[in-house]
């Protein structure tokens, strides 16, 4: 497995990998400040600079259009669609389009290394960042790990190697702190992968939430919260356990999620060249929103391996989303057969497509909202880009 030097450079000066965090408790552990590029952090970290604008420029060349109601919430983005690999990669969380990406553009030798995220040898769930110059190593790193991951630690190595050309696949803190700073890095061409991330926990955090949800926490292999309104795990036998979302010990639970994730306004991964996920697509199929020319040449490489349809929007979650700000005040929950019964008939006649999307996107800008109101009211108003506070003003929220 490739180390990670700038760590080792840590513990050479007499410092604790991760001990210097300017972001204090909203630090998303990003990996930047584990570099030497911590000199850049105040202008670089998303949770001490908010500065969307500027870098939606930077990455796209222009800002995102705030009357259109598409790029209102999914960002700058020429084209959607919902994709699904014809022959899947035995293993892959879904069908395996992000490793595909990555490892053509190895084989086709667009990059010389890709900055992904492997598992810790002794924790299938530890993320171990690595620099990977082989499809092996890519396709080592298959399957999200939902906890926080310092994946940018890995940007000493990229300027120690001399390399020119990398991908990098990350989810939004990371990328925006990676936009912030790819000028700094030598490279003749960044491509940026990212995938959609909401609430991120630590490793301790995650064996609560596997503890307190899963029938079989040791056995689980991954996890996500899926358009159906249940929680997938999947087992190492292969099976599939559903939960409700409705039935999750939110009472228990709520206070997991890591202070960056609970003041992230990111979820869609804006600033990356191509974003890949399942939120916007139908149950089955992966959503990809390709936001400028960098990120169709990444599509158009893998476009033959993939069966592609229209994405699709139907219901209205306004509701759904109302109702969603008390009861997650209050910590509310269902009693597991009530919670079954309302996921069946959510899933029938509740958001789908782009429109669970949206649903997704303002149960949580307008939680966080309410998190950085009550614990950071000194960064409120520069902190949330204008962007969320559109959205979230479409709701009422508690008086303090």
């Amino acid at each position: 497995m490739t180390q990670v030097p700038s760590v080792s450079h840590q513990k050479a000066r007499g410092l604790k990998p991760g001990s210097r965090r300017p972001a204090k408790d909203l630090c998303s552990e990003c990996g930047l400040c584990d570099t030497h590029y911590i000199h850049y952090v105040k202008d670089a970290c998303a949770f001490l600079n908010q500065q969307f604008d500027q870098l939606e420029e930077k990455s796209h060349g222009r800002q995102r259009n705030l009357e259109d109601p598409r790029e209102l919430y999914f960002g700058v983005h020429q084209t959607m669609v919902a994709a699904r690999k014809k022959e899947p990669i035995p293993g892959a969380q879904w069908t395996g389009i992000v490793s595909t990406i990555a490892c053509e553009m190895l084989t086709q030798g667009l990059v010389e290394g890709v900055v992904c995220v492997q598992n810790r040898e002794d924790d299938r769930f530890g993320p171990q960042p690595v620099l990977a110059r082989t499809p092996a190593e890519v396709l080592a790193a298959k399957v999200n790990k939902p906890t926080l991951s310092p994946n940018l630690s890995v940007l000493e190595q990229i300027e120690q190697s001399g390399m020119k050309r990398v991908l990098a696949i990350g989810v939004g803190c990371q990328i925006q702190a990676l936009r912030a700073v790819q000028d700094q890095l030598g490279l003749e061409k960044l491509y940026v992968l990212g995938t959609p991330c909401v609430d991120n926990v630590s490793r301790a955090g995650l064996q609560k939430f596997l503890e307190t949800t899963s029938f079989s926490p040791e056995t689980v292999v991954h996890y996500e919260f899926m358009q159906d309104f249940n929680i997938h795990f999947k087992h190492e036998d292969g099976t599939i356990e559903k939960v409700p979302f409705f039935g999750l010990k939110t009472n228990v639970l709520k206070d997991i999620f890591a202070p960056s994730c609970l003041s992230c306004f990111d979820y869609v991964n804006n600033l990356a060249d191509l974003t890949v996920g399942y939120m916007g697509a139908n149950f089955g199929w992966q959503w990809m929103v390709v936001r400028n020319q960098t990120g169709r040449e990444m599509l158009e490489l893998v476009r033959d391996q993939l069966e592609m349809e229209p994405v699709t929007s139907e219901g209205d979650r306004h509701a759904a989303v109302q109702q969603s700000i008390p009861a997650y005040e209050k910590g509310v929950t269902l009693p597991m057969w009530a919670a079954k019964l309302m996921g069946v008939f959510i899933e029938r006649w509740g958001p789908k497509g782009l429109e669970y999307a949206r649903f997704s996107i303002d149960s949580h800008f307008t939680r966080n909202y309410l998190y950085v109101r009550r614990k950071y009211p000194q960064k409120l108003a520069a902190h949330v880009p204008e962007f969320a506070k559109r959205i979230v003003a479409q709701y009422q929220l508690p008086k303090e």
